[in-house]
């Protein structure tokens, strides 16, 4: 993003995951590489129990369906509203460097919420994937081995 001269505000909003001391464990490696990286970075609400109302009813889904939708569409939604708070003209997730998110839907989500101001990116292009990987190990970097979610965690949908 910088190298399109953008300047970079994280925003840190993960109600999905679970337990919560898997969701402080990934804040804290995104608060060191934002250190490392030098962009600021602003932490949203643990709003657990509204993904868990949002989700209900699509527990069963396997991993990449439905529930995740609704996942990306919450917490792109709230990305939006706070970028216009902070009157940041653009945003756009890191949600696409995963192999294992469907881009076309998150990047259509994004357009819907606001076409003109967010990038669309698929961060998986030019070997992003293994980019994001090869730099964790660099330094030496916690990685989750599931999306997050206590659904896909119980299922022991792991990734790799």
């Amino acid at each position: 993003m910088r190298d399109e001269d953008f300047e970079v505000v994280g925003f840190f909003y993960n109600p999905n995951i679970h337990p919560e001391e898997e969701y402080k464990r990934r804040l804290k490696t995104t608060e060191e590489v934002s250190r490392g990286l030098g962009f600021d970075l602003i932490e949203g609400s643990y709003d657990k129990d509204n993904w868990f109302k949002l989700t209900r009813g699509l527990e069963a889904e396997p991993e990449g369906e439905k529930r995740c939708e609704v996942c990306f569409k919450m917490r792109l939604e709230r990305a939006y509203k706070r970028s216009n708070e902070l009157n940041i003209p653009f945003f756009t997730t890191t949600l696409t460097v995963s192999p294992h998110k469907d881009t076309s839907i998150i990047n259509r989500i994004g357009r819907e919420l606001n076409h003109t101001n967010f990038l669309e990116r698929d961060f998986k292009k030019k070997e992003g994937a293994k980019l994001a990987i090869e730099f964790a190990k660099k330094f030496d970097l916690y990685r989750q081995n599931y999306c997050g979610c206590i659904y896909s965690m119980r299922r022991g949908e792991q990734i790799s």
